[in-house]
C-alpha cells in the first residue's frame, strides 16, 4: 500500500489526506493530546477579511517567515496562497519550511500541509 493511494492534491496543490484513513504517524508518534492533533473549537469566523498590503518581515520576501506565522498556531488564520483563493486555517505546527493543520472546505474540516513558499500572505484572528 502506498501513501500516494490515500493524498488528494487540491487544485492549488495543497494535500489532503483521505479522511478515513488512520496515519501510522497520527497513531504512533502522537499521543491523543498531543497539540498536533487538536481541532480547531469551531467553523472559523463566517467573513473574508481583505488583504493585507504588506505581509510579515521577512529576509526574503518571497517566502514567508517561519517565525512570523508561529504566533498563528491554534488560532483561526486566513491564507491567501500564491495560486487559488484564500481559505481558512487552524495551524497546527509550523515548520522551518511548511505548516500543517486543518484546512476549511465550506463545511468541515480536512487536514492539511502547506510549503511556506506558497504563501503570498496571511492574517491571525
Amino acid at each position: 500500500m502506498n501513501l500516494d493511494d490515500f493524498r488528494d492534491f487540491d487544485e492549488d496543490g495543497i494535500i489532503f489526506y483521505h479522511p478515513d484513513y488512520i496515519y501510522e504517524q497520527d497513531t504512533e508518534d502522537f499521543p491523543l493530546e498531543c497539540p498536533y492533533r487538536q481541532m480547531p473549537p469551531s467553523a472559523p469566523p463566517n467573513f473574508t477579511p481583505s488583504q493585507p498590503q504588506s505581509q510579515q518581515i521577512s529576509t526574503n520576501p518571497l517566502v514567508i517567515n517561519p517565525g512570523a506565522i508561529r504566533p498563528c498556531l491554534h488560532r483561526f488564520v486566513y491564507i491567501w496562497p500564491r495560486r487559488g483563493n484564500g481559505f481558512w486555517t487552524w495551524i497546527t505546527f509550523v515548520g522551518l519550511r511548511s505548516i500543517s493543520g486543518f484546512r476549511w472546505t465550506g463545511n468541515t474540516w480536512r487536514y492539511f500541509r502547506m510549503n511556506l513558499r506558497d504563501i503570498r500572505s496571511f492574517l491571525c484572528f
